[in-house]
């Protein structure tokens, strides 16, 4: 299992940091806040595990794009994904591959690794008994909790996407044919789409909503009701959290609250991630 060390203070200031082979990962600056993490029981689609509740996050670094195929076979010397294509988001990956990829960008960038990852057994395309720990006091990539991947996404709005009450195909890839509270119908692209096909939320992060899920760290588990600072989930679990819905998803499975849930060791055509770092990036130039 996964166990939680520390959580550390917001760093500074981060741009674009390099994978090797000239491609680069450009981040965005999130900044601090507080916001109403989950959804209203009034708002259409809404599930008992989307209770509402305060959560301070302190400012932090994303990925402006979730993470590509060429970044990760930059990274990791091969690409696993369905569909392929270098611009597509890498999919197919398992929680696992996606704290190694952590780590591995953070060894080349010369920063801490934030994870420690011990006991990995392979089963065939899955992984179990993997132990992972994170030492957020290092400076290293790491994945975004649940709220910040939420609070990031929202970028403000207290909508159900951060597109307003309603979200097209237009706007995101997803199942256009089960459009969100029987608004109108669009396409269903049956496939996913090259990062930053859509455009960018007000904080400039693009895809929060469809073409692939995002793997998150936490357990999947419930909701404190209280009032929280920089959450990072229950202490144990068998799911591991994933958010945003993917190209396969219905539009109420898009929603910023929306929780999706996935067996750690396993890969799945409609999961990636994009990176979150607090590192002081501009100290590198």
């Amino acid at each position: 299992m996964k166990k939680i060390v520390l959580f550390c203070v917001m760093c500074g200031l981060l741009s674009t940091l390099a994978c090797g082979g000239g491609v680069k990962v450009e981040m965005v600056k999130i900044p601090e806040g507080t916001f109403i993490m989950g959804s209203p029981e009034s708002e259409s689609g809404h599930r008992d595990d989307e209770i509402q509740h305060a959560v301070t996050i302190s400012g932090f670094y994303m990925g402006k794009y979730e993470v590509t195929q060429h970044q990760y076979e930059a990274v990791m010397g091969h690409n696993p994904s369905h569909f392929k294509g270098i611009n597509l988001p890498v999919e197919c990956v398992t929680w696992y591959d996606a704290v190694e990829f952590c780590n591995k960008l953070s060894e080349r960038e010369g920063l801490e690794q934030v994870y420690e990852i011990t006991e990995i057994k392979h089963y065939g395309n899955s992984i179990e008994g993997a132990t992972v720990i994170a030492d957020r006091n290092k400076n290293g990539y790491r994945l975004p909790t649940e709220a910040e991947w939420e609070y990031a996404c929202r970028a403000g709005t207290t909508t159900p996407f951060n597109t307003g009450d309603n979200i097209t195909t237009d706007q995101a890839n997803y199942d256009g044919t089960s459009p969100y509270n029987n608004n109108a119908k669009g396409i269903y692209r049956e496939t996913t789409t090259p990062v930053g096909s859509f455009k960018h939320n007000v904080w400039g992060l693009y895809d929060m909503h469809g073409n692939v899920a995002e793997w998150c760290w936490d357990w999947y588990g419930d909701y404190s009701s209280k009032a929280q600072t920089n959450p990072s989930g229950v202490d144990s679990g068998y799911f591991c959290v994933s958010r945003g819905g993917a190209w396969i998803s219905s539009g109420q499975d898009l929603r910023s609250a929306n929780r999706h849930f996935s067996v750690t060791g396993v890969q799945r055509f409609i999961i990636g991630f994009r990176v979150h770092c607090f590192y002081e990036y501009e100290a590198l130039k």
